[in-house]
């Protein structure tokens, strides 16, 4: 393994493990192909009263690997938390993308989420990101119910 992609894979998500970030989190699930636990480190946005996942790569490895373990994850920050994954709908999904860029407005990346990540100026309307939504998967983050992410998420 190349010393990248160790650090991108292992250390990263290790690091956000520890709860030192509020919103960057390393989230758990099953591999689809390996059936072990992936992590990857994500950042959550939160709008509407509700905590969402943005996936920025659309159709990516971790996305898929959630479809497949039925929403079911794992929050690891400071601790492991539960969850369930569920992926909105596309009439929903603009909202959540611009509240995404909204909250990095105020850091250094906010302007460079905007062009980067969606190929948009430094403060995107809505209707700006409705134009867009369809490229982007969006998870909304709900407690497990009854622990049932227990046997398949470990």
């Amino acid at each position: 393994m190349r010393f990248w992609d160790w650090f991108r894979f292992r250390a990263i998500p290790w690091f956000t493990g520890l709860g030192l970030t509020s919103r960057t989190v390393t989230l758990e699930t099953t591999g689809r192909k390996s059936g072990k636990p992936i992590q990857i480190s994500l950042s959550r946005t939160d709008w509407g009263g509700g905590s969402y996942f943005v996936s920025l790569g659309g159709e990516s490895n971790w996305v898929r690997n959630v479809r497949a373990a039925g929403g079911k994850a794992v929050i690891i920050s400071g601790g492991r938390c539960f969850v369930h994954l569920e992926e909105i709908p596309l009439a929903e999904k603009a909202a959540v993308l611009h509240a995404y860029v909204q909250k990095r407005a105020f850091s250094h990346s906010g302007r460079q989420s905007a062009r980067l990540f969606f190929g948009l100026g430094p403060h995107p309307t809505p209707g700006e990101m409705e134009a867009i939504a369809h490229r982007y998967v969006v998870f909304k983050i709900q407690p497990s119910e009854h622990g049932d992410n227990e046997s398949s998420v470990s």
